[in-house]
């Protein structure tokens, strides 16, 4: 096997040539990587190096494509090579391979290496410059979003890799501030699928911290990548690689805390009403600072059309599901000549998990404003309709009186049942509170977007967890129940 020199050598695995074989196999082991099933065939279309404080490291990251037929899905993956192991890195190890002078050298994933998370903090806090360059295919540069903040102050104390996560790799900073005495600690998302564009998660919560809303964490700065691509006009793709935010640590999300809730059958209206008024807020604020657009008709048909594929999509895996046809299409005439709001962004991909309760008087703080991550990034951006939000939270209460449900099948099911319906009800009327909206107007709408959600929850739950499939059908059953039988009002 050659040496690999990512950060000495670095024109062997330079633009659009393979990768060796074991970061193939490595990938295809990784959650983040999308294609389950099959080992990908990586090039590297560019590549950059950090510049690492420690000796005996070098911290490079390549934007690699899978050439696999069929597939172009562009990740990010850095990588830090080690004379030496890193101290209780064997998690993150990707590869021992040989060095140019014949010696060992160790190869790890590497936001698990406290070396790559100080030197992309110190990017982001305006302590680096660009990297990169037009010869190896790709730069990027780091972003402060909050100038008048501290942050450039800031030393890295400890590092550690937030653990859980499918699609990105966040990496958590104990601070200090100037004098050595701990800071705010900040949380730093690596994204490791890419794509041209602004990322919803980066644009969304900067525009709401402008906006001064406190219903979202403070956004710190970004590392914004520059590489080529020839399907762009101008040959160069733009997106973002990587997002610094405020951590909120020890904190509960709000799906732990209503399983609990459901669990105990403890009454969790309150805090579902406040999580509704927190919903409104944000959707308020994103109007404001955001673009909107009106729900004209063509709007309206291309929506309902999204829908019906996706319903199409559900039947060819569940058949069983064709059976409700025409309740389904009735659901979804009866939202076509509903009252539609103005168009604006929103969160995207909105449940419980997406919440937390932080102490001391804030409340619920909505985080990971990504949006749906099977969707496409352009799509994501795009103005959409705030009940989509809504309509996720109700099915997110629903799924959390599931998941007890299929937990303890000894118990009566009618007891969870009613304590989701209660939260659901407190949501809306917390929603509906603040927004100022009358949400009984808007039923055949909600109900079009729930049962979108639902069907979503069915094609998942086939793929991935199919002793779930329960608890989405039951919503599905639920929605085409409350439709009239025909010649009925």
């Amino acid at each position: 096997m050659p040496p690999l020199a990512y950060a000495g050598d670095m024109t062997e695995y330079g633009r659009g040539t393979p990768l060796p074989d074991y970061l193939n196999r490595w990938v295809a082991t990784q959650r983040w990587f999308a294609s389950k099933g099959h080992v990908p065939v990586l090039r590297s279309i560019a590549r950059w190096s950090l510049p690492a404080a420690e000796p005996g490291v070098n911290i490079s990251t390549h934007l690699v494509i899978d050439a696999t037929l069929g597939e172009d899905s562009l990740y990010q993956l850095p990588l830090t090579e080690r004379t030496d192991p890193l101290p209780n890195g064997e998690r993150a190890l990707v590869a021992r391979v040989d060095g140019p002078d014949g010696k060992a050298r160790f190869l790890y994933d590497a936001p698990y290496d406290p070396a790559y998370a100080t030197a992309i903090l110190r990017i982001i806090l305006g302590k680096g410059s660009s990297l990169g360059s037009e010869d190896a295919g790709g730069s990027a540069r780091g972003e402060l979003l909050l100038e008048a903040m501290d942050a450039p102050l800031y030393t890295v104390a400890a590092s550690r890799v937030l653990t859980g996560e499918q699609s990105n790799t966040s990496i958590i900073f104990d601070t200090r501030g100037a004098d050595g005495t701990p800071a705010r600690p900040v949380i730093c998302k690596v994204f490791r699928a890419l794509h041209h564009g602004q990322n919803p998660d980066i644009s969304v919560q900067a525009a709401l911290a402008r906006a001064g809303s406190r219903f979202v964490p403070e956004p710190i700065g970004y590392v914004e990548g520059e590489w080529d691509d020839p399907d762009r006009k101008d040959g160069r793709a733009r997106g973002h690689l990587a997002f610094a935010q405020e951590f909120l640590p020890g904190v509960e999300d709000a799906w732990r805390a209503a399983l609990a809730s459901a669990s105990a059958e403890e009454d969790f209206t309150r805090e579902a009403h406040d999580l509704g008024v927190a919903t409104a807020a944000v959707h308020a604020d994103l109007a404001t600072v955001m673009p909107t657009r009106e729900a004209t008709p063509d709007v309206i048909e291309a929506e309902l059309a999204g829908i019906r594929d996706r319903y199409r999509i559900a039947v060819a895996e569940i058949p069983a599901l064709a059976g409700y046809r025409a309740a389904i299409e009735t659901i979804f005439s009866r939202a076509r000549t509903a009252p539609w709001p103005r168009l604006q962004r929103i969160h995207g991909d909105y449940h419980l998990g997406q919440v937390l309760n932080v102490p001391g008087g804030r409340g619920w703080v909505l985080v990971d404003f990504e949006g749906e991550p099977l969707r496409p990034l352009e799509e994501r951006n795009r103005p959409d309709v705030p009940l989509r939000d809504v309509a996720g939270m109700l099915r997110s209460f629903s799924y959390a009186a599931g998941t007890i449900e299929l937990a303890h099948p000894e118990r009566q099911a009618q007891a969870v049942l009613a304590w989701a319906d209660a939260c659901r009800e407190a949501f809306l009327a917390g929603y509906a509170e603040r927004s100022g909206l009358d949400l009984s107007a808007q039923g055949a709408l909600l109900s079009a977007f729930e049962l979108d959600k639902a069907l979503y929850e069915a094609v998942y739950e086939t793929r991935n967890r199919p002793s779930w499939l329960p608890i989405p059908l039951a919503a599905i059953k639920r929605l085409v129940d409350l439709v009239p039988a025909p010649g009925h009002p």
